[in-house]
């Protein structure tokens, strides 16, 4: 059964731009590049399943989580969009436009490719559920909790968007990290579907991220053969690095597939 996903909306006319954030991030991470798009296009950012402010449920399929966003197309009566995935998202994004290419106008991953990856995320559990144990009661707190595990301060701060007040004055974790936890094989494995999604694709990706390398291309080739290869110089988080560069090469794409969509 579908989640009902929380999602950020700016409201417009056209074929929406939906966005679809990858592990550990929320659709507030989006905020900046929603303000910089809106009044141009409408464009809406999810919360995946066990992320923001949507609910936790059991499983980190990409079938499942593809339902979810398809579930929430439904919802808005959008009958087709444009499709932009980071990362996990990217992989659910490429989910949906295998499963229901007729619902995807383009598709735009960003620093993904349809394989499976090995684990690397270890020292992110831990950091967070130090967090978790150590109840932290304001960022400075949680932020040395989060030292103790990851030593990148970009990669504390990220993190450091799933803190909320709660109860006794306790900065909690919104994530639902034993799901995500217990199912992160799933995560790790390759997107769902079997055919490959030949409408217009755009594939970015970051010149010092591992994520896209050139031995990933023959299987990107595979799934999505229409494929438009730009590559950012930024590592795996290229929206936030180089965010005007990203936005662009996201206009122009659009710009050729706004008419057709």
């Amino acid at each position: 059964m579908s989640i009902e996903l929380n999602h950020l909306d700016t409201g417009g006319e056209g074929v929406p731009l939906v966005v679809i954030h990858g592990l550990f991030g929320s659709a507030d991470n989006w905020r900046s590049h929603l303000k910089a798009w809106e009044g141009r296009r409408r464009v809406i950012a999810v919360d995946l399943r066990n992320h923001g402010r949507s609910p936790h449920a059991e499983g980190m399929g990409y079938t499942a989580m593809a339902e979810d966003v398809a579930a929430l197309l439904d919802r808005l009566e959008i009958a087709r969009c444009h499709l932009l995935g980071h990362s996990m998202g990217g992989k659910v994004a490429i989910s949906l436009a295998r499963l229901a290419p007729e619902r995807i106008a383009s598709l735009i991953v960003a620093d993904i490719a349809p394989v499976a990856y090995g684990h690397d995320h270890d020292s992110v559990f831990a950091a967070l559920r130090c967090v978790e144990a150590g109840a932290p009661t304001n960022r400075r707190e949680a932020d040395a909790l989060l030292a103790e595990h990851v030593a990148e301060k970009p990669v504390r701060l990220f993190l450091a968007t799933n803190l909320m007040r709660g109860e006794g004055n306790v900065l909690a974790l919104r994530l639902g990290l034993d799901e995500i936890q217990a199912d992160y094989e799933s995560i790790m494995g390759e997107p769902a579907g079997s055919a490959p999604f030949a409408g217009p694709t755009l594939v970015l990706r970051g010149s010092t991220s591992h994520y896209v390398a050139d031995e990933h291309l023959p299987a990107l080739r595979r799934v999505l053969p229409e494929a438009e290869i730009v590559t950012l110089a930024a590592g795996h988080w290229l929206h936030a690095e180089q965010p005007e560069a990203f936005r662009e090469a996201i206009d122009a794409f659009l710009a050729r597939h706004d008419a057709s969509a």
